[in-house]
């Protein structure tokens, strides 16, 4: 059998129950997500013959409207809200416990990082081996790890479910408002006294809150086409009240250079533009969902989901190796300036490169995503809240500074070891047999 015929096998299994429209939004966001980095990038061959990459938005500012339309984590993470509420929902009525669902949502998470660190691991490795300057190492790997601070963020708030779940049962829509006002507060703050650690608290305070927008649409406290236009609009004047008159800039993404970030860390603005966007895609739902019915539109959306982890995880790494090839041959592609009409002519190609890069890399890592479970008995929650928690610091120091560094070897010795000592306790087992 082949790997379409067992997608389609897959999608025709699919109970009539489940809402495709989130599996859908899930892929298209991922999608959105990898392409937009991909037009991010540019690295070109300046003046003086020297390979330097920039970002787009630092030579082209005006395309800073456009991550209104790219920024989708807003949407990934009310798509992740309803899933896990419907997840851990389940769970509880079947009896099992807050250790057994952990882990089954970790391991989806988790597993897949395994390849992608061994595997830049043994790049920095050689490369420090053959005497590449450690700046240019860590510069490389950074850039491969960039959206990896997502995952350590979503993590987060996959170990506060239960919590979340708690608090939206008790105080619903009030629950979204009060976590609103607290990151307005900490906003206040950090613009207001200085106090730019406190901004922080708002990974937790702007990401819940989007979080539990995935609550409201699974409980159809989001609902109604007029009414969804209507909270986009909201929305849509929110963000501009804020970035027009506020402190805010314009992206919503981090712009290199730019002193204050709508992202790093999280604004009231992001759930502004999560109103905004949620809006406008619950508009859809009704239709969207009876185009999903059709089995092409379906099966594709299967298949993007059964290797969205590896589609996200490996893109920027697809990415070097698609730059490293056009160094090699003589800086094919790499000498239109960064924002000339010839540059965003190119970025037809060089999406079609990058995709293609990317594809091997799917075929050949996309089976962590399917990892069985080991047999024994789950620990108890705190093995894998203390791994969860483990592997989230080590995510945030390698997007931070990447696998390469100054240490043995010239790798992140702290970033790769919290990491792997974080899978190894959500891949552990007691060893004894299951007697549920």
């Amino acid at each position: 059998m082949t790997a379409w015929s067992r997608v389609v096998a897959l999608a025709d299994q699919t109970p009539v129950s489940r809402n495709r429209y989130v599996d859908f939004l899930r892929a298209v966001s991922m999608l959105v997500v990898v392409v937009g980095h991909w037009l991010a990038a540019a690295p070109y061959f300046d003046a003086s013959n020297t390979l330097v990459n920039v970002h787009i938005l630092t030579v082209a500012p005006w395309t800073a409207w456009l991550t209104w339309v790219l920024q989708v984590m807003p949407v990934f993470f009310m798509v992740g809200g309803y899933a896990n509420a419907i997840s851990w929902r389940a769970a509880r009525r079947d009896g099992k416990s807050y250790s057994v669902w952990l882990e089954g949502r970790l391991r989806r998470l988790l597993w897949p990082l395994i390849p992608l660190l061994v595997a830049w691991v043994m790049i920095v490795a050689i490369e420090y081996a053959r005497g590449v300057r450690p700046e240019l190492i860590s510069y490389g790997s950074q850039v491969a790890f960039i959206p990896i601070w997502f995952l350590a963020v979503y993590i987060g708030m996959v170990l506060l479910v239960p919590v979340i779940d708690a608090v939206w049962a008790r105080f619903g829509m009030g629950s979204f408002w009060a976590l609103t006002v607290a990151a307005v507060a900490i906003d206040l703050a950090y613009f207001g006294s200085g106090l730019r650690w406190i901004g922080f608290a708002n990974y937790v305070f702007v990401w819940a809150a989007i979080f539990m927008l995935g609550y409201a649409w699974l409980d159809e406290r989001l609902s109604g086409t007029a009414t969804m236009l209507v909270c986009a609009g909201i929305g849509l004047a929110a963000l501009i009240f804020l970035v027009r008159v506020g402190p805010y800039p314009v992206s919503m993404i981090g712009v290199p250079g730019d002193p204050v970030s709508n992202t790093t860390p999280p604004k009231a603005t992001l759930i502004a533009l999560a109103i905004l966007q949620g809006g406008l895609i619950l508009a859809a739902q009704r239709p969207a969902r009876r185009w999903l019915d059709g089995r092409v539109p379906w099966t594709a959306t299967v298949a993007i989901n059964s290797c969205i982890m590896t589609l996200f995880i490996w893109h920027l790494t697809a990415t070097t190796l698609v730059v490293l090839a056009a160094y090699l041959a003589g800086g094919i592609g790499l000498h239109a300036e960064p924002g000339s009409a010839e540059w965003w002519w190119m970025r037809i190609p060089w999406v079609l490169a990058n995709a293609i890069a990317l594809i091997p890399l799917i075929l050949l890592f996309s089976r962590f995503e399917r990892a069985s479970t080991r047999d024994g008995a789950p620990l108890p929650a705190w093995n894998y809240v203390l791994g969860a928690i483990s592997t989230a610091g080590g995510l945030v120091l390698l997007a931070a500074h990447g696998v390469g560094g100054y240490g043995w070897f010239g790798l992140n010795v702290w970033g790769l070891l919290l990491a792997f000592t974080g899978i190894g306790l959500v891949a552990r087992r007691a060893d004894v047999p299951r007697t549920d």
